[in-house]
C-alpha cells in the first residue's frame, strides 16, 4: 500500500495520540436493504482496536473538502489484515453517499483506534439496545463475551428484510427481539420502548449498551434508570441525530433538546 495520509489526517492523529493511515477497499457487500459491510486493506491491524472502539473514515464533501465519520469496527481479520464496518445506506448522508460510490482498490484516510467504551468485564448479562445503525457495534461487543454469559439485543430496524443475525460460540446464551419502525420517526423511541417492557432482566447484574439516534438512547436510557439500573451499567454512544448532520469530525450534535 503505497498512498500515505493526508496532512490533515497525520495531524489529527498525532493530537489524538491514535494511529494514521490509508486504507484500500477490499470489498462492499449489501447485508440487507438498509446495511452494508465495507471491509478495508489497512497497513497495520492495530487500527481495529478493542471491541466497543471506532475509526474515523474520511469522506468527501460536495464542496470537495473531506469529513470525517466515525463507525465502530464490526471485526478484523490479523491474517488477511482487513477491518470491516457495516454502515447504514437507508439515509442520505456523506457516509452513505461514499459507501455507495465506494469499489475495491478506492483509498480512504483511517484515525483511530478511539472509544472509552469496551465490555464490562465482571456483567452477569448484557444488554444492547438501538437502531440498525449499532448493529455492527453490538455484535463486535458481543462476541467478546466470557463464556458462559448472555446477550440480549433490542433492535430497531426499518423492515423485516433488515433483520441481520449473527453466530456466536455456544455457550452465550443470545436473545434477539428485533422491532420493525411500522412508518414511526427514526428517532421516535416507541418501538425500543415496547421492546424493552417486554424483557425481563436476568438474575444478576448487568450492563447495557445504549448506541444509535441520540432522541431514542436517552429515553431507553430513562426507561431503564426507572427499572432499577444505574448510571455506571450504562454506556451510550449517539451515533447520529435525526435531522441534524454530523460534525465534520463525525459527532452528532448533542445539544439538549428543549
Amino acid at each position: 500500500m503505497t498512498n500515505q495520509p493526508d496532512a490533515s489526517t497525520l495531524s489529527l492523529a498525532e493530537r489524538l495520540g491514535v494511529l494514521a493511515m490509508t486504507a484500500t477497499v477490499r470489498s462492499v457487500e449489501a447485508m440487507s436493504p438498509s446495511l452494508s459491510e465495507v471491509t478495508l486493506d489497512v497497513p497495520d491491524i492495530a487500527i481495529g482496536g478493542a471491541p466497543g472502539n471506532d475509526v474515523m473514515i474520511a469522506v468527501p464533501k460536495p464542496d470537495g473538502g473531506l469529513a470525517r465519520r466515525r463507525f465502530s469496527i464490526r471485526s478484523f481479520d490479523p491474517e488477511q489484515n482487513t477491518v470491516s464496518f457495516w454502515i447504514t445506506t437507508h439515509h442520505d448522508g456523506l457516509a452513505s453517499e461514499w459507501l455507495r460510490s465506494a469499489k475495491p482498490g478506492s483509498v480512504t484516510d483511517l484515525v483511530g483506534p478511539r472509544g472509552k467504551i469496551q465490555l464490562a468485564p465482571l456483567a452477569d448479562w448484557y444488554l444492547f439496545v438501538g437502531d440498525i445503525s449499532a448493529l455492527g457495534a453490538f455484535y463486535n461487543l458481543a462476541e467478546a463475551i466470557e463464556l458462559p454469559g448472555k446477550a440480549i439485543f433490542i433492535v430497531e430496524v426499518p423492515s423485516a428484510q433488515d433483520i441481520v443475525t449473527a453466530s456466536f460460540d455456544e455457550g452465550l446464551g443470545v436473545t434477539g427481539i428485533f422491532v420493525e419502525r411500522q412508518g414511526r420517526e427514526p428517532n421516535d423511541p416507541e418501538g425500543l420502548l415496547r421492546g424493552l417492557a417486554a424483557f425481563e432482566f436476568p438474575e444478576g447484574e448487568g450492563h447495557a449498551y445504549l448506541f444509535g439516534e441520540f432522541k431514542q438512547i436517552n429515553a431507553v436510557k430513562i426507561a431503564l434508570l426507572d427499572r432499577g439500573l444505574t448510571t455506571e451499567q450504562l454506556s451510550m454512544k449517539a451515533f447520529w441525530r435525526q435531522g441534524k448532520a454530523n460534525q465534520d469530525h463525525g459527532e452528532p450534535d448533542k445539544t439538549p433538546e428543549l
